[in-house]
């Protein structure tokens, strides 16, 4: 017996992906081969609920196959629904499931319960995403690495507890760099003045958004132990120099989005105090502190929760409702009060730790600072269905985020073009993402290819060792050259031209543009040398390349919000489709280290003559019957688009 159902073809489910709550689904399975089964049933199951059975009728023929039907009334509430089929033969019960790998498509057939079931996402039909958003291209920057804004390159603010660096060196990796203790307090000197001061830079490039990791006051150089939501670090700047990077980024058509760290605060903080650096009363100095309820104390004031184990990161109360009210819900509350001073959104830091309810009153209360506000979760795995700490989350049900940082996609994105997946795996990986994300956000999906927490993708595309396997020593040291380096810039160029080209919002982490290297935290953090461009991309060929595909990118909304549909698979070429209204692209890419012929077929979506818009070939193909022949170089993009 041979069964099938195919959760992205629209004969086998109806409508494709995620749906709003209270629509109709129709689902159908092929069944051909020996044994016509006395019953077919679909098995679906709402969320934490029981399973519902019911029959699908035989209802016509095609081929040699038997085709069995049913539609199916969603929940009116948003969740998840999960669903499997069951079959009873002369032999007994057949089951036919989602694939071991759980990416949706081909199911497999099995004489068990199936371990994994097709999801369906049931979402609120309100739900929307920032327009602006989804057509933008966003660059990351860890302010105190980015830019000296002073003219001399003095350090701002009067603090004697840090080590001040020079730009350009390696930034501490080690306990005994710092006197015995890991302290994070190596600085550099980038501050918000900088940012202003490279904004005609960004813009050149081509970039419309900027997210900056934390700039709230904190001992760290990286700000995630915030020690004051209401103050910009001394080190970084004021508010006043906030407003104005915001104003003149706004000029320029480039908005800023914030970090916020809401899960855990710093121990040296106004609201914990445990060093009385502060003139607050904080929660370790007295329970009679105003941020007493803030903090989750074991047996105060020395045995508290903090985030995994680090007691300079207390972990915050959440159900604390003064918490709660200094954070979002008060007038002057500090999500509001930032998107008030010129913010255009946050950035959830570890949101897969804040409760359900907290995320949804920090969406509730954004908005009503700015309806068009974005909220970015840190998310890593596949945010439509991931559960945490005994919850499921609910993201993308319409009441919570607008988007996540895409790390599914870099994966996917790395391991294609790194030769450990075929363009099936790749593309089964990026259509699992379409498939159980809503469409507001999927289309709002931060695509990152690197950022302060991972190796930056020039690393990971030389086939550097793993950082698992080597010690911090030879992580400082590394560096690519020769034929690994030359590599690695191909790799990592056409990573870069998927990125531009796939459903999401790109986001460039700073530096990558010119081909910094560095392994993870903190090599990933290196100062950007401006005085020494050059050197870093001696031939200028990455710079160009962003450029390029920045560049066709900004060029039409076919590549932001357009339709997404992979036309060609074969080998290890990749081929797919972006249309919007009557603009119409192919974009093939050879993901092998070997040039390509492809044989693709894009009848279906009439186009029969092609220009390329890379710039490294300007010619037309034309064909009468839509099916093009075309050569591709190794490691290349290229990019054609429908001539009228």
């Amino acid at each position: 017996m041979d069964i099938e159902h195919n959760s992205r073809k629209k004969f086998y489910r109806f409508p494709f992906g995620a749906v709003t709550c209270g629509g109709e689904v129709r689902l159908r399975l092929a069944v051909s081969g020996a044994g016509i089964p006395s019953a077919v049933r679909l098995v679906y199951m709402e969320d934490g609920k029981g399973e519902v059975r019911k029959d699908m009728p035989y209802i016509f023929d095609v081929g040699d196959h038997c085709i069995y039907s049913v539609n199916v009334k969603m929940p009116e509430k948003a969740g998840l629904v999960w669903y499997y089929f069951e079959l009873e033969t002369e032999r007994g019960m057949v089951y036919y499931g989602n694939n071991s790998k759980q990416l949706g498509g081909i199911g497999e057939m099995c004489f068990n319960s199936p371990s994994n079931s097709y999801q369906i996402t049931v979402y609120n039909e309100d739900y929307k995403t920032p327009d602006w958003f989804k057509t933008g291209i966003a660059y990351q920057i860890f302010v105190d690495r980015f830019c000296n804004g002073n003219e001399n390159g003095e350090f701002l603010g009067n603090r004697t507890d840090i080590i001040k660096r020079n730009w350009g060196e390696q930034p501490f990796y080690k306990a005994e760099q710092f006197g015995g203790e890991y302290k994070a307090n190596d600085f550099f000197g980038g501050n918000l003045k900088g940012v202003i001061k490279k904004l005609p830079y960004l813009k050149d490039l081509g970039i419309s958004v900027i997210y900056l990791n934390p700039i709230f006051k904190a001992y760290s150089n990286h700000k995630y132990d915030t020690g004051d939501y209401e103050t910009i670090d001394p080190m970084f700047g004021d508010e006043e120099t906030f407003k104005e990077l915001c104003s003149k980024a706004k000029e320029m058509g480039i908005r800023i989005i914030l970090d916020g760290v809401f899960n855990h605060t710093g121990s040296n903080s106004r609201y914990f105090n445990k060093y009385g650096e502060y003139d607050s009363v904080g929660a370790y100095q007295s329970k009679e502190s105003p941020y007493y309820t803030w903090f989750r104390f074991m047996d105060w004031p020395d045995v508290y929760e903090s985030w995994w184990g680090m007691t300079t990161l207390p972990q915050i109360e959440e159900h604390s409702e003064e918490c709660r009210k200094y954070l979002l819900s008060d007038k002057e509350a500090i999500v509001k009060r930032w998107i008030k001073n010129g913010a255009s959104g946050w950035r959830l830091d570890v949101v897969d730790e804040l409760p359900g309810f907290f995320v949804k009153e920090l969406r509730e209360n954004v908005k009503k600072a700015d309806k068009d506000a974005v909220i970015i979760g840190e998310v890593w795995e596949d945010a439509s269905n991931k559960s945490a700490y005994g919850e499921r989350r609910e993201y993308f049900l319409g009441k919570e985020l607008d988007s996540v940082m895409n790390y599914p996609m870099r994966r996917a994105l790395i391991d294609a073009v790194s030769g450990r997946i075929d363009v099936e795996e790749f593309d089964a990986r990026l259509m699992s993402i379409k498939e159980n994300y809503p469409a507001p956000a999927y289309y709002s999906l931060l695509n990152i290819i690197t950022s302060h927490d991972v190796e930056r993708i020039m690393t990971r595309m030389g086939d550097a060792p793993s950082r698992h396997e080597i010690s911090k020593d030879f992580q400082a040291s590394f560096k690519l050259d020769g034929y690994a380096l030359e590599l690695a810039k191909e790799k990592a160029t056409l990573v870069v031209g998927l990125q531009m080209m796939l459903p999401g919002v790109p986001c460039i982490y700073y530096g990558d543009e010119i081909g910094m290297q560095g392994y993870g935290d903190p090599f990933c953090r290196q100062t950007y040398p401006w005085d020494n461009v050059d050197e870093v991309d001696k031939d200028g060929r990455i710079r160009q390349r962003y450029k390029n595909m920045i560049k066709l990118r900004n060029s039409s909304k076919a590549f932001s919000i357009g339709d997404f549909e992979c036309v060609h698979k074969v080998g290890h070429v990749y081929g797919f489709v972006r249309c919007y209204h009557d603009e119409k692209y192919l974009i093939v890419a050879n993901l092998g280290t070997r040039e390509e012929r492809a044989r693709v077929d894009v009848a279906r979506y009439g186009m029969r003559k092609l220009k390329c818009q890379t710039s490294d070939d300007n010619s037309l193909l034309e064909s009468s019957d839509g099916i093009h022949f075309i050569d591709i170089p190794r490691l290349w993009i290229k990019v054609y688009k429908v001539e009228k």
